[in-house]
């Protein structure tokens, strides 16, 4: 294996493993022997990496953003790609934007080799059916999911008929071809799908439900796992 691919192997392992990871896991789990691995965490430091720990306690990888990108396999660019196109064509116009934006600045920041492979990949993403519009402002419910507040909306189902929801918004996904909100239904007391482009209009409350998101998503997902999601609002 090339260093620089070794390298790079290590870092993803640093950020993957649960943190102290020994010298011996990440040995396991990047193929080499916890020699290499201490020579190649003093190597990361001089780069710019900040990494904390020693030998006989573990390491953990503390992010810095002076530290030189070290790249992509081939399959991660080509993944890159063909997630971020899709993005530009599925995704909220400002998502869209980001997308194309970050593109741009892979592009300019990867080594000509891997920005040359990145600017004619193999693998692409085309959609000929665009998801149906969305008229709210998807940003700021993505906002107000991150900062875990209760959202007041006005909802339409299929026959126009339209109630007031509040709900706990807990994530966007891309669900059967729309956009859907997963969220708790204060009305319903129970987890509900809502699509975006029946949202006529929502408000976000001064109400949190911090720090409750992650444990409520992660048993709204679980349930989607085990039964698919029979009450997308419609």
């Amino acid at each position: 294996m090339a260093r620089t691919d070794r390298l790079f192997q290590l870092m993803q392992a640093l950020r993957d493993l649960s943190p102290p990871a020994t010298a011996l896991a990440l040995a396991q789990e990047t193929g080499v022997s916890e020699r290499t691995i201490y020579r190649d965490i003093d190597t990361l430091r001089g780069l710019g990496a900040v990494i904390d720990g020693e030998a006989g306690f573990g390491f953990t990888l503390i992010e810095d953003a002076t530290l030189p990108p070290l790249g992509f396999v081939p399959e991660e660019i080509e993944a890159l790609v063909v997630g971020l196109t899709e993005v530009t064509q599925i995704g909220d116009p400002a998502l869209a934007k980001a997308a194309k934006t970050a593109l741009t600045k892979l592009k300019s920041r990867l080594p000509a080799a891997q920005a040359h492979r990145l600017k004619h990949a193999v693998l692409t993403a085309k959609r000929f059916y665009k998801p149906p519009k969305i008229s709210i402002d998807a940003s700021a419910l993505r906002q107000a999911a991150w900062e875990e507040r209760t959202i007041a909306v006005d909802y339409a189902d299929v026959k126009g008929a339209r109630t007031l929801r509040e709900l706990d918004p807990l994530t966007i996904t891309f669900l059967d071809g729309t956009h859907c909100l997963l969220a708790f239904c204060h009305l319903r007391q129970d987890y509900r799908v809502f699509r975006l482009d029946r949202m006529v209009d929502f408000t976000v409350t001064d109400r949190s439900f911090r720090p409750r998101r992650i444990p409520m998503l992660r048993e709204f997902k679980q349930r989607l796992e085990a039964e698919p999601p029979r009450h997308i609002q419609t």
